[in-house]
């Protein structure tokens, strides 16, 4: 089901969000927050957290820096690491928030060249 919601969210931004004028008042986008979630949380949680920020994409909040928060069950799954000959980049941080949440925040490296 993740694998599915990520390949939805990766044809959305694509695709149609060509249509979209980038009118998103985050950052990170929707749709990015989204598939951060969809990739380091609970499915329920992540569907639920996406939601509630789709709601809030509108002309009734200020919008600005929204980073997604994660609980510890993502360190289950180690963060992604992009290995390059013998060098590794991070692409993922999770920078604590409080006891048990943490926000995950991609790397400002330029992960495509590699």
């Amino acid at each position: 089901m993740r694998r599915v919601a990520l390949w939805f969210l990766g044809l959305y931004q694509k695709f149609f969000t060509l249509f979209s004028f980038g009118s998103c008042r985050y950052y990170p986008t929707c749709s990015e927050y989204a598939k951060w979630l969809f990739e380091y949380d609970n499915l329920i949680l992540a569907f639920l957290k996406s939601a509630l920020r789709i709601l809030r994409c509108n002309q009734l909040f200020k919008g600005g820096i929204d980073y997604p928060t994660v609980g510890k069950s993502a360190f289950k799954k180690p963060p992604l690491l992009l290995k390059s000959f013998n060098n590794t980049h991070i692409a993922v941080w999770f920078v604590p928030t409080k006891k048990s949440s943490f926000f995950v925040v991609k790397s400002l490296r330029n992960l495509n060249k590699f």
